[in-house]
């Protein structure tokens, strides 16, 4: 027995645990030698068994580049393609230690197609090493690895310039590619930023000092990375604790399960919970491996509050001194991650710490141009790009910042056709809009629109079987209206099938887009100020409701005008009716498909009591008894 080994390793473990673990990642451009650095670290650290060892030199003579000596970039490549193509496709984690302290290190592919492997690996760390090839200098790879771990929160970068055996050690050129790399990485915001000049091959400047580098005169890669201070911990930090699940064995337990995040939490400490905003105090701590008193960042419990409000999986108990933001719109930076572009407008699934909602891009700001960093306008963002996009949610959710939390400030967007990952986003700020859903920025509004005007913009939305009469009530409206003043217009499906929907049929899915188009287009009218007077069959239920979500509470009328079905097959100027009947056309409305009636619309009309004259003027009165219609 090593009486010796025994005795110091108690005062090992309370080094290692004062200075907390390290996460790194290494990253840069394609062959700089990330996956020998650390192989090299690995190796001069004495943390390879002589089984593996013996294994790698068998592999590095088969797939090796370094001649008849150890490939140490093969101890973590470990897929076939990786060793057959000499290249890293996906992170390799690995886990290690020295006297000093204990590393997590990710291993990160620097082709530009794996991106977002290289964004997984910098999620999670607190330190990047951005591999330079001295023969080389730095590249565009070099400058996107570097503005996605600033994006990402990794705040100390080492600039470790490699393969200074094949430039002779030449200061000149080290300084001249650390110049350029400061001239970009200045602009960031990094708390440390050091460069180093190394061979990963042969060792220098790794673990040891190298005499070809007097010149160089600081510190190793490992000296550097073992007293690197990250004590700003994220247990100084306020109390979060997203809900995973609702622990309830039986009918007298019932707690919310999850890991903190960030901060403490203590018997008797009050909570809030972030989507209701109630407060309550915390009467239990639960663990699998019992109570407790008091439980900090990165522990995973059960907490018992003293009421039982009402919360669930994607629920976030924070403290009460610092709430989160709720909103439906962010601001977000994007990583871009699928083939097909981003582009405004479009819908996706967004995911973010168990909530699964509806996100959909109402614009992008601007993308980062990796050359220099500049800020570019776009109307898309290809893949492997970055930029800053506004986001709308079909629900409000709780939010952080993602430099101040990064569990609750970040999230992926999922292409909901593919089901695959489209995008990775942080959080930047709530997005603050006026009531138009444009930026806040921009001073000309909705309600700046309509008191221009001098009127309340909304949407008539006319709906009814073929032939009850629409269109003409619609028409004598706005006729009416306009000549008292008002500004309208009318939106009718006959004439948007001659253009904006021309490309569509009459399939039960083409009537959907149809509707989904016309109320889009209506709301843009109401946006602008105008009172927008839509007139379709819009026969399912389901269609006429997801307009009516579009609009605001008090903005969307909708106008019911019934008539018996012999009634309207006599109306039926088109003949639609009679040709449906002699086999001529298919999927007409009250022939071969149903029309669901609205079960409460805000006014329902039957037109064989009233002619179209007499229903528009009691449509009209209607609308000056809700105060929609003010002048005269």
């Amino acid at each position: 027995m090593d009486l010796h080994k025994n005795k110091s390793e108690p005062k090992l473990q309370k080094i290692q645990n004062a200075r907390g673990v390290l996460r790194f990642l290494t990253c840069g451009s394609v062959d700089d030698g990330k996956s020998t650095l650390i192989g090299r670290l690995l190796y001069d650290s004495k943390l390879i068994f002589d089984d593996k060892l013996k294994s790698l030199e068998a592999i590095s003579k088969k797939h090796g580049t370094a001649g008849d000596e150890i490939d140490y970039a093969l101890l973590l490549d470990g897929l076939e393609a990786e060793l057959e193509q000499g290249i890293t496709i996906d992170v390799a984690y690995c886990y290690f230690s020295s006297p000093k302290r204990k590393f997590i290190v990710a291993d990160t592919p620097g082709h530009e197609q794996y991106t977002r492997n290289m964004a997984t690996g910098a999620s999670t760390s607190d330190l990047a090493i951005i591999l330079v090839d001295a023969r080389k200098g730095i590249l565009e790879q070099t400058i996107r690895h570097t503005y996605i771990a600033h994006i990402l929160g990794v705040k100390h970068v080492v600039i470790a310039i490699n393969k200074m055996d094949l430039i002779d050690y030449s200061p000149v050129i080290y300084h001249q590619i650390v110049s350029d790399y400061m001239e970009i990485a200045e602009k960031l915001d990094f708390e440390t930023l050091l460069p180093i000049p190394i061979s990963a091959r042969y060792g220098d400047n790794i673990t040891t000092s190298s005499k070809k580098t007097n010149w160089y005169g600081g510190e190793t890669l490992l000296n550097y990375l073992e007293n690197l201070d990250i004590s700003t911990s994220n247990i100084d930090k306020p109390f979060r604790m997203p809900v995973q699940w609702v622990n309830r064995p039986d009918l007298d337990f019932r707690g919310l399960a999850g890991t903190i995040v960030s901060g403490k939490i203590t018997k008797g400490d009050s909570v809030l919970l972030a989507k209701s905003g109630k407060t309550t105090s915390v009467k239990e701590i639960k663990t699998f491996d019992g109570e407790l008193d008091n439980a900090s960042s990165g522990k995973a419990v059960t907490l018992i509050l003293d009421e039982e409000l009402d919360s669930s999986r994607g629920d976030v108990i924070c403290s009460p001194d610092s709430p989160m933001i709720i909103t439906t719109r962010i601001s977000a930076h994007i990583l871009w991650m699928q083939e097909d572009s981003l582009l405004p407008g479009r819908i996706y699934v967004m995911k973010i710490y168990g909530n699964i909602v509806r996100a959909k891009v109402l614009g992008i700001e601007h993308r980062v141009s990796v050359n220099n960093l500049e800020k570019k306008p776009t109307k898309s963002l290809k893949l492997n790009q970055i930029g800053l996009c506004n986001i709308e949610l079909s629900e409000p959710l709780p939010f952080d910042l993602y430099e101040e939390y990064k569990d609750t400030g970040a999230f992926i967007l999922i292409d909901r056709f593919t089901n695959q990952t489209a995008g990775a986003g942080m959080i930047v700020d709530r997005l603050r809009l006026a009531e138009d859903g444009r930026p806040k920025r921009l001073n000309v509004s909705k309600s700046v629109r309509a008191a221009k005007k001098e009127q309340k913009p909304f949407m008539l939305w006319f709906t009814g079987p073929i032939g009850v009469g629409k269109t003409t009530v619609a028409s004598l409206i706005e006729e009416k209206i306009t000549l008292s003043g008002y500004h309208a217009y009318v939106l009718d499906a006959d004439y948007i099938r001659k253009g904006l929907c021309s490309d569509l049929r009459f399939r039960e899915a083409d009537r959907i887009e149809n509707i989904r188009r016309i109320a889009e287009t209506g709301k843009i009218l109401v946006d602008s100020g105008l009172i927008a007077i839509c007139s379709l069959i819009s026969p399912y239920s389901r269609d006429r409701a997801m307009a009516r979500e579009l609009m605001e509470e008090d903005e969307f009328i909708e106008i019911f005008l019934d008539a018996p079905p012999e009634v309207c097959r006599k109306r039926d100027k088109k003949a639609l009716y009679e040709r449906a009947k002699a086999g001529e056309i298919r999927n007409i409305i009250g022939y071969d498909r149903t029309y669901e009636k609205p079960d409460s619309p805000d006014l329902q009309i039957d037109t064989t009591k009233m002619d179209a004259n007499e229903t528009a003027n009691y449509i009209i009165d209607f609308l000056k008894s809700k105060n929609l219609l003010t002048k005269g």
